[in-house]
């Protein structure tokens, strides 16, 4: 039945070339498969995983956009968070159609896109892949959606694909924004509300970007039927950018624009309003039509108010650099830091203990960094992320022909690949017991036997490992190899949680400074910072950062702007009350536990103070 299929889809596509296929002849499907049938040379009955580029490779791709990558995360990471539901993953791409940033729904939805290859480092350009979502948009530099057999390819038939391009400050193509769900039971009018849902994030990213570039400019949102446009302009009233909707809207080119056209030459309101700090105005065209009513932004010329000083320590420059700066001022990671120093390139296991995002990856990425393997390959896998059924084959490798569907070549695996440099095994708690016994054998002999081969492969690794779990209770319980347990445990390092991190102060200014360069934390915001507990520790610090730095509003982050659910066991305190009491708390702590001092700096009577004070159980000694 599935071979029919198959045919059945191989002879509609093929129809296309003689237009009889039972598609609209001029639909965006129907050009893009005549693109893949006579100019890219493809066969829709052709099956097997997409080009899939190595961590290094994407990395080498991923450099030129990392300030694109920056500002869109935060938006992906939102958007991943409403499709999720629904079985969406969520990618970004580069112009080239390689998938840089993947967040998968979780789930057994995940496994598909796993198996199918759906993720970090791989290739959808419609040259090699045929239509589908990401490389037929991309091609096209539109929003599309390919839903199901509308994919060129008949095995990509289980997906559906929503996809919207995204374009620089300067109007030119920087990537895309694709989600991609295979779920059977969501029709296409499902899929076209999440392509909308799609577009306007996208949106949000191409504006930050623009508002990031020119922040030392005005910028004048433009209304049109297609959505606003943004245009940035100097105090001499000289346009010096506009988005591309701006720019199609008023036939702006970048010929004019490197001219210094005059603003009243593409669009006119009164002077009074131009000069406006975050000014609404009745926009009009320079023949006098009227556009509508936008909006002015003042430039961000004042220098960002310097945050709470970040200690340095400073230490001689050596290979070691990047673990200091890890450790910071806090005690324990101090101690810890040196214990690595101590034992040098000995090639003992290390295993690093502590909570999801504190981490881990980075600390591991820096212990590399300061051996003698420096110059070699990290390999990371993390164990809770891949499908059982994947792992022993990505861990171990296989030969060529040990199982259906294996690469005609084989596959060396990420032991293989790791010899001579390290190995980091995330999340090493979650991984099977079967596969924890074949590890073991690989520490003891020091050798692979990949899947199919008929000898082992020699290896040398650095193998660091982390985990969230007490994989010694585990070992007690039975539920992890009590041996390989303490073959793993060389030196166990605990990475503290943020909220127990002496130097806390410290860290958040550091990674304020880091994710929002251009802004200033309002006092407010400041103490509501040092009073969450942070249970996502680093990673969510830098991602409510990140999104904060995008939506505060004349580089100034207030409370607002902070998206910190509420934590705790039981009742949730609403935010506003943990605010309050953040605020309150950092007055006292100010003026030396005095409530006379702080109720006046607050602008509230000493007995309004003493009352909120008890309500929100505030220890004030």
């Amino acid at each position: 039945m599935a071979s029919l299929s198959a045919s059945n889809h191989v002879a509609r596509v093929l129809s296309v070339a003689d237009q009889v296929a039972d598609i609209d002849n001029g639909s965006r499907i129907a050009n893009s498969w005549r693109r893949c049938l006579i100019d890219h040379k493809l066969d829709p009955g052709r099956r097997g995983p997409p080009q899939t580029f190595t961590e290094a490779e994407v990395r080498h791709v991923a450099e030129p956009m990392e300030e694109l990558i920056r500002v869109a995360v935060p938006e992906l990471e939102d958007l991943a968070r409403v499709l999720r539901d629904a079985g969406y993953c969520v990618n970004l791409a580069d112009p080239n159609a390689t998938m840089l940033i993947s967040r998968l729904p979780g789930g057994t939805d995940d496994r598909m896109f796993l198996q199918w290859k759906v993720y970090t480092g791989s290739n959808f350009s419609e040259a090699f892949e045929g239509t589908n979502g990401l490389g037929t948009a991309l091609a096209e530099q539109k929003p599309i959606l390919v839903h199901r057999d509308e994919h060129f390819r008949e095995q990509w038939g289980i997906f559906s694909c929503a996809v919207a391009p995204l374009f620089d400050h300067g109007g030119r193509l920087a990537g895309a924004v694709n989600i991609t769900s295979c779920r059977d039971d969501l029709g296409r009018a499902a899929h076209q509300l999440a392509l909308a849902v799609t577009m306007e994030a996208t949106r949000r990213i191409e504006r930050s970007i623009f508002r990031r570039r020119f922040r030392n400019a005005w910028i004048a949102t433009v209304p049109g039927e297609g959505g606003s446009g943004l245009i940035a302009y100097d105090d001499d009233r000289r346009v010096v950018g506009a988005c591309r909707s701006a720019r199609s809207m008023l036939a702006l080119t970048d010929s004019l624009l490197e001219s210094g056209i005059a603003l009243s030459d593409v669009v006119r309101f009164d002077n009074q309003a131009a000069g406006m700090a975050d000014g609404r105005v009745e926009l009009h065209r320079a023949d006098g039509s009227v556009l509508g009513q936008g909006h002015v932004a003042p430039p961000l010329r004042t220098k960002p108010t310097k945050l709470p000083q970040v200690r340095r320590r400073e230490v001689p420059a050596s290979r070691f650099d990047r673990l200091n700066q890890l450790a910071g001022g806090d005690p324990a990671l101090i101690r810890g830091v040196n214990r690595l120093k101590s034992i040098g390139d000995h090639n003992l296991p290390i295993l690093l203990r502590g909570e999801t995002g504190v981490g881990k990856d980075v600390f591991a990425r820096a212990i590399h960094a300061s051996s003698g393997r420096a110059r070699q390959n990290y390999v990371a896998l993390n164990c809770a992320a891949m499908p059982e059924s994947l792992i022993d084959a990505e861990l171990f490798g296989y030969e060529a022909g040990a199982f259906t569907g294996a690469r005609r070549d084989g596959s060396k695996g990420l032991i293989v690949q790791a010899d001579g440099g390290t190995l980091f095994l995330d999340e090493i708690g979650d991984m099977p017991i079967a596969l924890q016994t074949r590890l073991l054998r690989v520490l003891e002999n020091r050798e692979v036997w990949p899947l199919g081969a008929l000898k082992p492969v020699a290896v040398d690794i650095r193998l660091i490992s982390a985990t969230h779990r007490d994989l010694g209770r585990m070992a007690e319980a039975g539920s992890f190899r009590a041996d390989l347990y303490y073959r793993l445990r060389g030196l166990e390092i605990r990475l503290p949680a943020l909220r127990e991190r002496a130097d806390r102060a410290d860290v958040t200014a550091l990674i304020a400074s880091e994710e929002a360069p251009d802004c200033r934390l309002a006092p407010a915001a400041w103490s509501m910072l040092l009073a969450y507990p942070f249970p996502g520790n680093m990673r969510q610090l830098r991602h409510v950062l990140r999104l904060a730095g995008c939506t505060a509003e004349n580089g100034v982050i207030t409370d607002a702007d902070l998206d910190l659910p509420p934590f705790g066991g039981g009742a949730a305190e609403p935010d506003s009350a943990m605010a309050e009491r953040a605020e309150i708390t950092q007055a006292l702590r100010s003026h030396g536990g005095r409530v006379t001092d702080a109720a006046r700096a607050l602008h509230v009577s000493r007995a309004t103070l003493y009352r909120k004070i008890k309500l929100l159980k505030i220890d004030t000694h």
